[in-house]
């Protein structure tokens, strides 16, 4: 189901927490209003000290007007802790439910997009983004309604006592906005913020590829000079960031001189209209309050521009996560496998990798029998894993057609796919948990005995009998290390557990030792008897007891059968096997002085 952006709002994630937004809005407005009122009691205290001056204690009212503005300000004060509360539990309400949409969306997106985007791109836009709108929802949001609303309420009270000092202090502040909105142009801020995001993913992006590069900078004695990408990035966005600044700086020295500097207006006009005055206490009572109320200008107007740039940020974040949710996921049948003697048919298969647009695999047919063992091989580069790649559905943007037991993979869900197709990969991941729930992932129902019946066929009880708490052993940071080939009989052991009737092994033993090699081909000849395997290896000793061996490059296949008949052949495989003989048998001669 494809999401329409246009139609998407910030709120659209709140559900009934929307109304806590628009509270939350009112309240701040209301705070706002009542936050003047102490003005109005200080200036009325004023007031009375100036009827009776100099005998000032002759002065009557003014302690009743002390607690009203301090009751006034209490008041502002306590709704607009009200006003933050609603906001923070409406905006965490939706960056909960942004974070949770985008992850189940993503869930559902093949490869192809998590290829393009980047990790640290998409790491971003799950957290920064979704936090941005947070912390314009939960904080700037409601100073924004409470800056919208302080103003209308000065205006008033500007030319309620006395029009010429209204018009005084209106004028810096007229001439503050034109330069305001010289630095904070809709189109072009609306830009420049687009860019400032854009290159801030692209150096996450690159940040990501040097922290995992780190061991080779490392070993080989490199900086990150090293890492042009990531270096460019950075120089990319400290440009971008000095440019912009240059260019703002101009408006935003006279923004502020403006804006801050009523005064250079409100005195020297306060004292010609005393000079001119009859009456010059009522004009100094006046220019008093002026003062006093005034600076609340320069506070509401930078809200107001901080609360514009952060609406800007908010509708670009807004955007950045509808680009996600518009990706559309895979399309999933609702059908299911049925028994067949055919576990896998490909037929005319075509794909390019999405990245430069290769061409990977080239009008590629093939046929596995239930119960076969076959395996493909081939130099690097020739497509063994893409075949893997698109059975798994990892990708789905090719052309042919991909079956099992007699069932186009596109028309079932991706959860019957998985039932019936288990991956070794030449590296498979356990998460940071017990062993006993790593291995239960291959079947959440399982009982602890038929998860330990499991690590048995897997030969893998020497591994969970050398920690006290065997199968409850904590793995991952917080709990023991275990070796690469010994993870690889922890993931056989979940493959056996969930026993689908499709073994594929992606070069499962490249990078285990013999020890644990010898274990785990001692598991899978064993396993092989019952279900289709499909095997993926450059350790051609691994395929010689295959029933058909497909022969691998440039994304065709060349050429078909057993071991026995394609040595016969004398040919590509022949070469492949010589080359392979050699390499196993090859010693270095010692050196003779």
């Amino acid at each position: 189901m494809k999401v329409k952006q246009n139609k998407r709002t910030l709120f659209s994630f709140a559900g009934k927490y929307k109304y806590f937004t628009v509270i939350s809005c009112i309240l701040s407005g209301l705070s706002s209003f009542l936050a003047l009122v102490p003005y109005i009691y200080i200036w009325a205290i004023i007031n009375r000290v100036f009827e009776v001056f100099p005998i000032i204690s002759n002065a009557r009212g003014i302690e009743s007007y002390a607690i009203l503005a301090v009751k006034y300000s209490i008041l502002s004060i306590g709704l607009y802790f009200i006003a933050l509360l609603f906001s923070h539990l409406a905006a965490f309400r939706i960056a909960r439910n942004m974070k949770s949409e985008i992850l189940h969306h993503i869930s559902n997106l093949s490869f192809e997009f998590f290829d393009n985007i980047g990790t640290g791109k998409l790491r971003r836009i799950i957290d920064e983004s979704t936090g941005e709108t947070e912390t314009f929802l939960a904080h700037q949001l409601p100073d924004f309604c409470s800056a919208i609303m302080t103003p209308l309420g000065i205006f008033i009270f500007l030319f309620y006592f006395d029009w010429r000092f209204g018009l005084l202090s209106i004028f810096p502040l007229i001439i503050g906005l034109y330069f305001l909105n010289n630095m904070m142009n809709n189109e072009k801020l609306s830009e420049n913020l687009e860019k400032y995001q854009t290159s801030l993913e692209k150096m996450n992006n690159e940040a990501v590829e040097y922290i995992r590069g780190i061991p080779v900078v490392k070993t080989f004695q490199q900086t990150i000079y090293s890492f042009k990408n990531f270096y460019n990035s950075i120089m990319e966005y400290k440009k971008f960031v000095v440019e912009y600044t240059i260019k703002s700086r101009k408006s935003a020295i006279l923004f502020f001189t403006f804006i801050n500097g009523i005064f250079l207006f409100l005195i020297p006009g306060g004292i010609l209209l005393i000079n001119r005055a009859k009456d010059f206490k009522s004009i100094l009572l006046n220019l008093i309050f002026y003062v006093l109320i005034t600076p609340i200008f320069a506070v509401n107007f930078l809200k107001i521009m901080f609360a514009g740039e952060a609406i800007m940020l908010a509708i670009d974040s807004k955007k950045r996560i509808l680009n996600i949710l518009n990706k559309e996921i895979q399309k999933e049948g609702v059908g299911k496998v049925l028994d067949s003697k055919k576990a896998l048919e490909i037929k005319k298969l075509y794909f390019r990798y999405p990245q430069n647009n290769e061409l990977a695999l080239d009008n590629l047919s093939l046929k596995v029998d239930k119960l076969k063992k076959v395996a493909i091989v081939g130099f690097s580069g020739s497509g063994k894993s893409t075949i893997i790649n698109l059975i798994a559905r990892f990708w789905d943007n090719y052309e042919g057609e991909i079956k099992i037991f007699d069932k186009n993979i596109k028309e079932i869900s991706q959860k019957e796919l998985m039932k019936n197709i288990s991956f070794l990969f030449q590296k498979n991941n356990l998460f940071k948990g017990t062993i006993l729930e790593n291995i239960r992932l291959g079947n959440l129902s399982a009982t602890r005995e038929e998860v330990m019946e499991a690590c048995k066929k897997a030969m893998c009880e020497d591994i969970i009998n050398k920690f006290p708490r065997g199968l409850e052993t904590i793995l991952g940071n917080e709990g023991v290390d275990i070796s690469g080939g010994e993870i690889q009989r922890i993931a056989l052991a979940r493959i056996i557990l969930k026993n689908s009737p499709i073994l594929i092994l992606d070069e499962a033993t490249a990078f285990v030792d013999p020890e644990n090699e010898y274990y785990i081909q001692k598991v899978l000849k064993k396993i092989a008897k019952e279900k289709t395997v499909i095997i993926i290896a450059h350790k051609l000793s691994n395929v010689v007891d295959a029933d058909c061996i497909f022969v691998m490059k440039e994304g065709k296949i060349i050429e078909k059968g057993t071991h026995r008949e394609l040595l016969e052949k004398k040919s590509s495989y022949f070469n492949m096997w010589k080359e392979y003989k050699t390499s196993i048998e090859w010693k270095i001669k010692k050196e003779e002085f």
